[in-house]
């Protein structure tokens, strides 16, 4: 299997975590197991949502991203800052107080991904506009919808907007102005993404839709926050006018804001992954009639709620609505931009059957059945003490052969009762003078090393497992 293809940038620290089996539970693709006292994260069911960072008592969910320091890693540096940034300060009236301070941490130029947003929003439009027997559209803004929808819902894979995201268009024509301006080869320029969420790091790396990405590297809004901080205070006057973007792109930080710039009535806007299953699940049985074009953040609130900022989303969302309230419309048009070039994705997304059991339609459904066998023997709590999330969960792991069925605790228990009983039943059918028949001794001493070996095993969620899970 290849590794990229299920590349994440959520990670386990493993000395936090006490295994409490929280994460299980608000996993919205079943990609996290507890055994031995410590989670584990399955790579290709996890869509990099974040949503265990969140609700994470511990702490012991992490995004990996880069340093602030990679910018000493080229000649010449561009940074990228995500909409969502100028919602993290506030009193905020003036982009260019941000992008100025970007300049004096060290970057050598800035483009706005919000001003290659107002470019995909143009072509969307156009898009949407000539293949309109085709909708409803969904947007492929947020890569962990993409990597949701490839894993789970294969029957819309072909209703995504074949549209790259504004992060990686602003990451082409940064790159190809800097080559311009400087005459530098591509590999001396570093174009870094301050990003707002976790799933982008892995986009960087391991994109889809197109090849390759643009981005060289991706540091976290929560890092670059503070360093921006003493560069802003200063006089406007005096300040270098970089932002080209409008109402538009800034509006794309907040839920609803992709589906404002399309100028489309006939909309839906879902944010939050635990919405976003239930409006999937309603478009693959076709229950959402008349929509033309389907916005969905992984995020709460929408980019402003992702896990790598630092302010409330909600109130996040009410200081960019403060922020555009006086900016035109737009800024950006595509022709006016040359160095845009093509914007519409170069691969195919493929449905990736993570979650099939068998390598044949027959060894499916044989597994199916035997997934049911198991599942009705469990009692059905869905309590999480097996260390899977659900009893139909724990069924699927032991027909893929990665639990048994004693790492449930209902059956354990049971198991150890029967065979408390047998033991004591055999116990009491000892002669007068004490002895046994062989037969029967035999057979109790089996009955008490199966319970000793029962009982050692009974434990932390998870207990009957010997070792974690491989992750792939």
């Amino acid at each position: 299997m290849d590794k990229d293809k299920f590349m994440r940038s959520v990670r386990l620290k493993e000395p936090a975590c006490q295994g409490c089996i929280n994460c299980i539970k608000h996993c919205p693709t079943q990609a996290i197991r507890v055994h031995n006292g410590k989670a584990h994260i399955i790579d290709k069911f996890c869509i990099d949502c974040g949503r265990c960072i969140r609700y994470c008592p511990h702490h012991a969910k992490i995004a990996v991203y880069d340093p602030l320091s990679v910018i000493n890693n080229f000649k010449y540096t561009v940074a990228l800052p995500a909409p969502s940034l100028y919602a993290q300060y506030n009193n905020l009236t003036n982009v260019d107080i941000v992008l100025n301070a970007l300049l004096k941490l060290g970057f050598d130029d800035v483009y706005e991904v919000s001003a290659a947003a107002e470019l995909v929003s143009e072509a969307s439009r156009e898009y949407i506009k000539e293949h309109m027997d085709e909708a409803p559209f969904i947007s492929s803004a947020c890569p962990s919808v993409i990597r949701l929808i490839r894993v789970k819902f294969p029957s819309l894979i072909s209703r995504l907007l074949p549209i790259k995201a504004p992060v990686e268009v602003a990451a082409e024509i940064a790159r190809a102005r800097a080559m311009k301006k400087t005459g530098l080869k591509p590999e001396d320029i570093g174009i870094i993404f301050i990003s707002p969420c976790p799933s982008k790091v892995s986009y960087a790396k391991a994109p889809l839709g197109i090849e390759k990405s643009n981005i060289d590297n991706v540091v976290a809004i929560k890092d670059v926050y503070p360093l921006l901080l003493p560069h802003m205070k200063q006089d406007e006057s005096q300040l270098i006018p970089l932002s080209n973007s409008g109402r538009i792109g800034i509006g794309w930080s907040n839920a609803g804001g992709e589906v404002a710039g399309l100028l489309t009535e006939n909309h839906l806007a879902a944010d939050g992954i635990v919405n976003i299953l239930r409006v999937l699940e309603e478009l693959e049985d076709e229950k959402l009639h008349g929509l033309t074009f389907v916005e969905l953040s992984a995020c709460n609130g929408g980019c402003v709620g992702g896990t790598l900022t630092v302010e409330n989303a909600y109130i996040a969302t009410t200081k960019t609505k403060r922020l555009v309230k006086y900016q035109p419309v737009s800024k950006n048009h595509l022709s006016d931009n040359p160095d845009a070039g093509n914007l519409y994705w170069a691969d195919n997304v493929e449905y990736e059957p993570v979650f099939r059991l068998g390598n044949t339609f027959k060894e499916s459904l044989k597994m199916m059945s035997d997934v049911e066998e198991l599942t009705a023997r469990f009692p059905g709590l869905d309590c999480g003490s097996c260390g899977a999330p659900t009893c139909q969960t724990l069924a699927e792991d032991i027909v893929r052969g990665d639990a048994t069925p004693n790492d449930c605790i209902y059956v354990l228990r049971a198991n150890i009762a029967d065979l408390t009983h047998k033991i004591k039943d055999l116990a009491s059918k000892k002669k007068t003078d004490g002895s046994m028949p062989e037969d029967s001794s035999v057979l109790l001493d089996s009955y008490i090393r199966t319970l000793t070996e029962e009982l050692a095993s009974f434990g932390a969620p998870g207990h009957a497992r010997k070792e974690a899970p491989k992750e792939e």
